[in-house]
């Protein structure tokens, strides 16, 4: 291997290895240095001024000397190398400025030993406003300043010997040996020592293409080789040079995990063939290989393989090698309770121990058999009264909680006689614990390893989306471990007269200020859980290793966040058990009474504390879907209460045709419609993208505007019509709008109802009825006929083509004030003024886009008739109505 030898370059410099002892010995001259000159009774020596050469090329290019005259050093040209003895001055430190590090010149002047640095380090040192660095070795730029790199795995000595002196280029250092100070190895394979080291410190692991690609952007000023999104790209992932085959796991997780393995850079293979280097074995389905493995090929378990892409690098195979399992104990009970054995005193005796053993281990795991896959997908919201469903097992990894570390009490006498009482009692306290053990559970083989720093491979969720994960956790988790230790101090000290109310009462603020930002959005937990277990192989892998975990009881974080949820209820149907046990002189009966109704209240204000968070979110869905929104929608009184798709029929708000949303609010109508291209996307935050905007808003309209609301009848022309007659404040007249429900869901007379409704509500009017009336379709030439036809979406193809040529060749940027300039001058012709100068080239551009667009556009040659027509037609309507 040549990661023990040592390279010499031509010019006899140690090119590896040894620059740590001649980076030290650089550092020990300078502290001389500095030790003579502060010494008063040395005599000083003579200054040595540093000045710039630069050489050809770089004297032509002027940012250079703009970026030396900035940073005040003095400097020359030199156009060749015979300049060279005539350069040289004991007053002056020659340190030379080379374009190009590959190039004869910059040879000859690095065997001479000269200092060459190279047009960004002076670049970048005038942008921030530092000294020159001090570098005995050529330095062309500082992307790798502060790295000390590592090798492993490099056969070749010129490929190494090239690594090496680009390092040295950038600024960073090389190490021989792997030790705490090397920041990153540079492998050429996967196995030998430093490779495990450099997995076990969590030491980033690095292709040589990384060197190669941070040395092409050498000249991008501000590069650094260690940024994160540039480093990744180049990281040794965790299966390279393996090919893995799996045995033991279902179709759809194998194919999963093979997926993952060609992600994470290996290769998959059938079991038995002899080119795979692991076998990945599902130990809990697994009991004998099917054939006897070669020594070239690692039998590991499947936390093995989690585990590497949780930690994004291969791990160590020793650890999770696959043995055998041998059951000697469980082989012993199963004779033991066979029904062959003999009839005699001695193994009753053990056949009944045997029993007792099983009988508490069932009670000490009281995890229900691993489910089926069907059942996984199923979550299930049912009570925690069966304590069997919730684990018990103490945290003995990380923090452990304060609750989890006191002594259990339950090994304290048991009265003698056990009222129903105490026995419920007995059972409030141990779902109380078992409800703790679980807040535990999630925090600490959770919460706290997501949160930690400085994790293997970076951290493995944004702070954002832990944060959303786990909400409250830790404060339910400090309240109720409160309520299980003073449960406890009644249960050990119990007497019949105890309060068992009295405690929940105590807590009922805490509880009501814990719960509901963490069940209002439980559902937002869940999702981001899976969805980022999709989109993120490394929490993926997280996951399925601390789900295996015998404390999680084979339940999924999902299956376990949702305990919160089920907690309140199962006490408040436990205190109401509790309540039926007391007996009415008990002092404990009233105060029950009051903690069960404290518990409603808790729940009463979560209830609405969540319809209140779910209609802001969807106010804000709103708000995201339709573009152009107003601001002043958001609001904390505001509440969405349907949302109708319809078609407009009318002119207005919008084109015949066009498809129209209307979101009614509980005071106002958001009017949008849809978009007919849609640009860009919304960001929203960090980590998360919005889908663009599928609507576009046209109008907020007050539901103190909608003066009526007619109902179309039915006709052979006309079918689920209504129609808002509307009365703006801007206008005098009122304006109808018109519309054609799409929605099948939602029948238009309940529509038609739930809208003046909330229009009554807003006006403050009782007789919500008398705001519908019923209207005759050709009164108002309402009429759907033809709507979904050929015909009818060709004409509004054609219409909508018009105005997008119209607008395209308009010079002018506001087309409806060119419009209404267009029709005074039309009608101050007809009065018999003659239209001025700039009325003229008003109409010279509309004629001139009308005819561009090649088809005669009707809405500019009948506007006139068509406004009077309407005018009248409401006018007519509006005094019938009113």
């Amino acid at each position: 291997m040549a990661d023990n030898s040592v390279l010499t370059s031509t010019t006899g410099r140690t090119s590896l290895a040894d620059s740590s002892i001649f980076d030290s010995k650089v550092t020990e001259i300078s502290k001389e240095n500095v030790f003579i000159g502060s010494a008063s009774y040395v005599e000083e020596m003579p200054q040595i001024e540093t000045r710039m050469i630069l050489v050809q090329e770089a004297g032509k290019q002027e940012e250079l000397i703009k970026a030396l005259k900035e940073i005040k050093v003095p400097f020359v040209k030199m156009e060749s190398l015979e300049e060279l003895e005539s350069l040289d001055s004991p007053e002056f430190e020659n340190v030379f400025i080379v374009m190009d590090f590959e190039d004869s010149v910059f040879n000859e002047l690095h065997k001479t030993d000269y200092r060459i640095i190279g047009p960004p380090v002076i670049l970048n040192c005038a942008q921030k406003g530092e000294p020159l660095p001090f570098s005995c070795r050529p330095l062309y730029c500082t992307s790798m300043m502060n790295l000390v790199l590592c090798f492993t795995g490099f056969r070749k000595k010129e490929e190494l010997v090239r690594l090496v002196t680009l390092v040295h280029h950038m600024g960073g250092v090389i190490r021989k040996d792997f030790n705490s100070k090397v920041t990153h190895l540079v492998a050429n394979c996967t196995q030998g020592e430093k490779f495990r080291i450099a997995v076990s410190l969590g030491t980033p692991i690095m292709k040589s293409e990384w060197i190669y690609k941070a040395w092409e952007r050498r000249n991008e000023q501000d590069f650094s080789a260690s940024v994160d999104d540039f480093r990744n790209e180049f990281k040794v992932p965790p299966f390279q040079d393996c090919i893995l085959s799996f045995l033991g796991f279902s179709d759809e997780e194998k194919t999963n995990m093979e997926e993952m393995t060609k992600m994470q850079g290996g290769n998959c293979f059938p079991v038995g063939d002899e080119r795979c280097t692991h076998l990945v074995v599902e130990e809990n389905v697994v009991k004998e290989l099917p054939f006897e493995p070669s020594k070239k090929l690692y039998v590991v378990k499947q936390e093995w393989f989690w585990g590497s892409i949780q930690m994004d690098a291969r791990a160590g195979e020793t650890m999770y090698l696959y043995e055998k399992a041998n059951t000697p104990e469980l082989k012993k009970s199963v004779s033991l309770l066979s029904l062959n054995t003999p009839n005699s005193n001695r193994k009753r005796r053990r056949l009944k121990e045997t029993l007792a053993q099983l009988s508490r281990e069932t009670d000490m795991s009281p995890f229900p058999p691993r489910k089926r896959p069907s059942a996984e997908h199923s979550l299930s919201i049912g009570s925690l009264l069966d304590i069997s469903n919730t684990p018990e097992s103490s945290i003995n990894y990380g923090e452990t909680p304060k609750s989890c570390t006191k002594s259990s009490k339950n090994s304290t006498p048991v009265p003698l006689k056990q009222s129903a009482r105490w026995q419920v009692a007995k059972e409030l306290y141990q779902t109380e614990s078992n409800y703790v053990n679980i807040l535990a559970t999630i925090i600490q083989l959770f919460q706290v390893p997501l949160e930690e720093e400085g994790q293997r491979g970076g951290p493995i969720l944004a702070p954002e989306e832990i944060k959303t994960i786990f909400g409250s956790i830790p404060d339910i988790f400090d309240v109720h471990t409160k309520i299980k230790d003073d449960l406890e101090d009644l249960i050990v000290n119990w007497d019949e007269s105890k309060s068992i109310g009295d405690i929940f009462l105590k807590y009922s603020k805490d509880l009501v200020k814990t719960y509901p930002p963490f069940v209002n959005f439980f559902e937002m937990s869940k999702e981001t859980i899976i969805k980022c277990e999709k989109q993120k192989p490394r929490f993926h892998a997280f996951l399925k290793i601390n789900q295996a975990k015998p404390e999680c009881g084979r339940q999924s974080l999902v299956e376990l966040l949702i305990r919160p949820v089920q907690r309140l209820p199962s006490v408040a149907l436990l205190l109401n058990d509790l309540k039926k046990h007391t007996a009415e002189d008990n002092p404990d009966k009233s105060t029950l009474e009051k903690a069960i109704g404290s518990l409603k209240e808790v729940m009463t204000h979560i209830n609405e504390d969540k319809r209140k968070t779910e209609a802001q979110k969807q106010i804000f869905d709103v708000v995201y879907e339709v573009d152009g929104c107003p601001a002043n929608l958001l609001s904390s009184h505001r509440s969405l209460v349907q949302r109708v798709e319809t078609i407009s029929l009318g002119e207005h708000p919008c084109d015949r045709g066009e498809q129209v949303t209307l979101f009614l609010f509980n005071d106002c109508l958001e009017i949008a419609r849809k978009r007919h291209k849609v640009i860009g996307t919304f960001r929203s935050p960090p980590g998360h993208t919005r889908p663009p905007a599928s609507l576009k808003h046209i109008h907020l309209m007050p539901l103190s505007q909608i003066k009526k609301v007619l109902d179309i009848r039915e006709t052979e022309d006309c079918h689920n019509a209504f129609a808002l007659l509307v009365r703006p404040p801007t206008e005098r007249a009122n304006v109808l709008l018109s519309f054609q429900m799409t929605s099948e869901e939602l029948p238009k007379e309940n529509w038609l109802k739930m809208l003046c409704r909330h229009v009554a509500n807003t006006i403050c009017k009782a007789d919500a009825e008398n705001l519908i009336y019923s209207a005759d379709p050709e009164s108002f030439e309402v009429n759907t006929k033809d709507m979904d036809s050929t015909l009818s979406r060709a004409s509004r193809a054609i219409k909508k083509t018009s105005k997008k040529v119209t607008r395209a060749f308009s010079f002018s940027k506001t087309p409806k004030r060119a419009l209404r300039r267009a029709l005074m001058t039309s009608q101050s012709s007809v009065e018999g003024r003659s239209p001025s100068s700039n009325d003229k080239h008003v109409m010279s551009r509309l004629s001139s886009t009308s005819s561009l667009a090649g088809i005669p556009s009707p809405s500019l040659v009948s506007l006139p008739s068509f406004f009077e027509r309407r005018s009248h037609t409401l006018s007519r309507s509006t005094t019938h109505l009113i």
